[in-house]
């Protein structure tokens, strides 16, 4: 027996179908806007190919006399296998490393793997790497480090993250329209922002219950940063990045305690190919589309952006400058404050190595670290023209980590 169609739904039925006839424009427009995983990878690559062999940063940039120099402890020799990422080649990082430890080392060689950062740890557990290059190990891949190897890998940072080159692990900056009168904001703040209440966070694989907080922690008007008149009442719209990029994790590292408890209003963008020379873009600079394009038009946004300068930022946004709590200091976005690390939200890029500690290292592995966080490795850093060096302080601090 056929069920009679109830009037209600004979009008709900018509109303949906009216509805995707209305939509279907839409809907095709959007779709020609997919970008497929290949898609992105080709442009990439073929945007990499101009933007990595040149140098962002004029030679004798920084003092790095402060540095210690460079000592072999032993000479070494062999093959040094590395994987993981590919700014290290695509740039010529690699290439300066090599030349410059070869001038200690001559009988030492290089057999390179770099493709992504994600194959860093999974090469040292499966042993077919010395080194992964990289990003900061997320807990997936510190969880499956430990579960082979019963112990943390050493963790060696390597370079601070760029100043304005996407790509070579930038710091991000807090963005929002020039027509808001905030000025500056803490990280507490922006937990605030894009947060939500949680029952605790994560370092590592480590699961941290004290980094728990309630609603009222909540930051959801522009009246609650002390703005007034117009602005009192009106929402914030926070924006960010797609939550299976490493760059959201990252933020919510920073932020929200490792928790990955998102405000509720999110706003999430991801890489798409368009008609940009230099490839895919997540819609930072003066793009049709995209973050950037859609903030410009929210007057009441606020966003996380690599790199915020020059064309990464459109004339419509302004960064403001960030201290950990309010209390204070607070710092801009700029070259100096990115590389003492007083600005809170730079980044760094890593070297990883497969022992229980430096006593069990491969001594050509050790040597070449020894020799990255040198003044003479540093050097190289400074030639590339991307990453930024290491302070003489951090450097001590990394070689205090291989004695």
């Amino acid at each position: 027996m056929i069920t009679p169609v109830h009037p209600v739904s004979r009008l709900a039925l018509r109303t949906l179908l009216v509805g995707l006839a209305v939509l279907a424009p839409a809907l095709n427009a959007q779709s020609e806007k997919t970008s497929t995983g290949l898609a992105m990878q080709a442009a990439r690559a073929e945007g990499l190919k101009s933007k990595g062999k040149k140098a962002y940063y004029p030679a004798n940039t920084w003092d790095l006399s402060d540095l210690p120099a460079y000592q072999p402890q032993q000479k070494v020799s062999g093959a040094i296998r590395l994987w993981g990422s590919n700014y290290i080649v695509d740039g010529r990082l690699g290439e300066y490393w090599e030349a410059a430890f070869r001038k200690f080392h001559p009988d030492a060689s290089f057999d390179y793997h770099m493709l992504t950062t994600r194959a860093a740890v999974p090469s040292l557990v499966f042993g077919v790497a010395d080194l992964g290059i990289g990003r900061k190990i997320t807990t997936e891949e510190l969880q499956l480090y430990q579960r082979y190897k019963d112990h943390d890998p050493i963790e060696i940072t390597i370079a601070t993250g760029s100043y304005n080159v996407t790509g070579w692990q930038p710091a991000f900056g807090i963005v929002v329209s020039k027509d808001n009168p905030l000025t500056r904001i803490t990280l507490e703040q922006l937990d605030g922002i894009y947060g939500a209440e949680r029952l605790g966070g994560w370092i590592g694989t480590d699961w941290h219950p004290e980094f728990a907080r309630g609603p009222e922690k909540n930051i959801r008007t522009w009246g609650q940063l002390g703005l007034t008149g117009e602005w009192a009442d009106k929402p914030i719209i926070p924006y960010g990045l797609n939550q299976r990029y490493h760059q959201a994790t990252e933020i919510s590292d920073w932020l929200l305690q490792g928790s990955d408890k998102w405000n509720e209003r999110l706003r999430i963008y991801a890489n798409y190919v368009d008609e940009n020379p230099k490839g895919p873009s997540m819609g930072f600079g003066k793009l049709k589309r995209g973050l950037n394009a859609d903030l410009v038009k929210d007057r009441y946004g606020i966003a996380y952006v690599a790199a915020p300068v020059g064309d990464n930022l459109p004339p419509e946004l302004k960064v403001l400058e960030l201290a950990r709590t309010s209390k204070g200091p607070y710092y801009a976005y700029t070259m100096e404050n990115l590389r003492s690390r007083k600005y809170p939200m730079f980044d760094e890029i890593y070297a990883y190595a497969d022992a229980k500690g430096s006593a069990t290292l491969d001594p050509k592995v050790k040597e070449f670290l020894r020799f990255i966080v040198s003044r003479e490795g540093q050097q190289c850093v400074e030639q590339d023209g991307k990453y930024l060096p290491l302070t003489a302080e951090v450097c001590r601090e990394q070689l205090q980590k291989l004695q």
